[in-house]
């Protein structure tokens, strides 16, 4: 039942973190595709700063071929497996806030700890692509975690593996119940006269409501019936019913 309210959650903004590979270029923008060029890294301080800060705000992006972004209906990385490379129109997304930390050298290799939270749409590996060749050597990816989607964090998430070893008591203890996708949005109580009508897609009267958007309506006892509006009349119109 929750996956009725999953779409709106698509919406939020992410966090990730990235580890990126310096002075080398793949054909994919990580560790997975074949090398198209080696250069030398040499940046100060400073001009990783700049970098930081010329890559946090609006921009413009264009997502990457190897990406499961639709073109005629096909991925996009369908296209990219058979060497084939299409136009792609650039979408503006957000990056809010950047963090880049050089990490130890490894084997000789340069690399930068990279923390991003953006807008939904973001293509971290474009993004790495891009601060590469802001520093004038190159880079890839060489790892990446999502951290946070909206309000989940990574934190509070549990293995597949795990959660199959657990017997059903205990997965419905750890299961969020399906209005978790939608907890930041404001809710509204009704009472069971307005209740029976609503759950039958008609509208109800709510004495004193101001709201704009989209809302979380729930019953007197507290559970959860769905998404509603405020209809210009001032009456609540179901949106998506539990």
């Amino acid at each position: 039942a929750a996956t009725k309210f999953s779409q709106l959650h698509l919406e939020a903004d992410k966090t990730y973190e990235a580890v990126l590979r310096l002075g080398q270029r793949t054909s994919t923008g990580d560790a997975e595709g074949d090398v198209l060029s080696d250069q030398p890294v040499q940046y100060t301080t400073a001009q990783l700063r700049q970098v930081q800060a010329q890559f946090t705000g609006e921009a413009m992006q264009v997502p990457p071929m190897h990406s499961a972004l639709k073109k005629d209906g096909k991925a996009l990385y369908a296209y990219a497996r058979v060497g084939q490379e299409v136009a792609r129109e650039p979408r503006r997304v957000t990056i809010h806030a950047l963090e880049l930390e050089p990490l130890p050298m490894q084997d000789g290799v340069h690399r930068l700890h990279l923390r991003v939270r953006c807008s939904k749409g973001t293509y971290i590996r474009t993004l790495g692509e891009d601060i590469g060749q802001a520093l004038g050597c190159g880079a890839h990816l060489a790892g990446l975690r999502r951290l946070t989607a909206g309000h989940f964090k990574l934190e509070d998430a549990i293995t597949v593996e795990a959660f199959e070893a657990m017997v059903l008591e205990q997965r419905d203890a750890c299961l969020l119940p399906p209005d978790a996708t939608i907890a930041t949005l404001p809710m509204v109580t009704i009472d069971a006269d307005s209740e029976f009508y609503l759950l039958r897609g008609q509208s109800v009267w709510k004495a004193n409501l101001n709201m704009q958007g989209s809302f979380r309506v729930y019953n007197e006892q507290g559970v959860f019936l769905g998404l509603g509006e405020q209809a210009p009349d001032g009456k609540i119109t179901p949106k998506r019913l539990l």
